[in-house]
């Protein structure tokens, strides 16, 4: 028996922080990312509050791919103020740090059980609707995803006005991680229609507004229409998994601090050849991986539907390859510049051993050796 459920209920459009000033809580904590504060963007927050007699306290010792040490700090933090409801503000790091701050503060006290709503400040890691909960250990280098369905966020607000002044750069990084979401949900071992329903409007939506959004601040439409995109993207994924691209993106990120969405879409275009098993000198066969035919619905969604299958996964990955070119996305580590060859190479056996133990590989569409999955980061570089 499968189950589909969605737990947290999600306010978005027009002036959705106004739900902020209706809350039935007479105290909060807003976890944030420390520019949420400094930017004032931390006003869009707190205005709504104050209108609604909430008596708040901001804490914004928060830092990107958060670290256990974070985690436990928080724990102390919040289990010192005892607030009724936990508002997250920010990125995927802010909130993942606040889903594991309740996590953690909850099972110290049981009588302890606070409200917990997620406000993203990006378009990307559809944080505010899952169970998932990516923290890091950094003397080990190593990202370990937490996950069960006590994290998944009460509620979720979505509003545009936090996105508008996001840098085109990390629109880029996170618009590509949706479309990774979308693609890895669709795929996954554990996926069913529900999670692919959601996992096909993410995508068609990434196909019409995601450049639109990474060439124009100011477009409104497209920034709000990203931002949904996040979201469906974070519910196909919650209910299905995702696959081998974050299983080594994580590692990417842990090891040489490249940005979570920038690691999937640099990774994607040779996750989808290796799932397929197929490449530019691949020819046609009777039969294919059944994950091929879904690979070709993406296409057909995103409007790259070819000839047959083997030309429509070229024009995908090309598709893919493309989006990262009009975005300045790198197509591989050494366009980088800040990492050096040998210190890549020296760290490839290790990143394997541990992509392969990622749970997000478990629900990979194919199972990937360790030599493959070597020899995939190594035509990374």
């Amino acid at each position: 028996m499968k189950n589909f459920e969605v737990k947290t209920k999600i306010c978005f459009g027009e002036k959705a922080l106004e739900r902020l000033s209706h809350l039935p809580y007479k105290s909060a904590v807003v976890i944030a990312d420390p520019f949420v504060k400094s930017s004032g963007m931390i006003r869009l927050i707190t205005d709504p509050l104050d209108r609604g007699g909430v008596k708040y306290t901001v804490y914004t010792d928060v830092i990107p791919d958060p670290p256990v040490d974070k985690v436990i700090d928080g724990v102390a933090a919040i289990m010192k103020a005892r607030p009724e409801c936990i508002v997250a503000v920010g990125g995927g790091s802010a909130i993942d740090l606040s889903k594991s701050i309740r996590k953690f503060a909850t099972e110290l006290d049981k009588t302890f059980n606070p409200w917990m709503i997620a406000i993203p400040t990006t378009s990307g890691t559809g944080s505010e609707v899952t169970s998932f909960s990516v923290i890091t250990d950094p003397k080990a280098g190593v990202k370990y995803p937490l996950s069960e369905y006590s994290m998944i966020p009460d509620e979720a607000i979505l509003d545009e006005e936090l996105v508008k002044s996001v840098p085109p750069t990390v629109t880029a990084d996170t618009g590509m991680d949706v479309m990774t979401h979308a693609i890895e949900a669709y795929v996954s071992l554990n996926n069913n229609e529900f999670s692919a329903a959601l996992a096909e409007k993410a995508v068609e939506i990434c196909g019409q507004f995601l450049l639109r959004s990474y060439n124009d601040n100011n477009d409104t439409h497209a920034r709000r229409k990203m931002h949904i995109a996040s979201c469906l993207a974070g519910l196909a994924f919650n209910s299905a998994s995702l696959g081998l691209c974050h299983g080594m993106a994580h590692q990417l990120g842990a090891t040489f601090h490249i940005p979570h969405g920038r690691a999937n879409a640099m990774l994607l275009p040779h996750i989808i050849e290796f799932n397929a098993d197929i490449n530019m000198h691949s020819k046609s066969k009777k039969e294919y991986a059944p994950c091929v035919r879904k690979y070709c619905n993406m296409a057909r969604t995103l409007g790259v539907y070819n000839l047959n299958e083997i030309t429509t996964i070229r024009a995908f990955v090309s598709y893919i390859q493309f989006m990262n070119k009009e975005m300045n996305i790198p197509l591989n580590i050494s366009s980088i510049g800040t990492i050096s060859e040998s210190e890549y190479m020296a760290k490839i056996e290790f990143m394997a051993e541990a992509a392969l133990r990622d749970a997000c590989t478990a629900t990979n569409p194919r199972v990937p050796t360790k030599a493959e999955v070597v020899d995939m980061y190594k035509r990374l570089w």
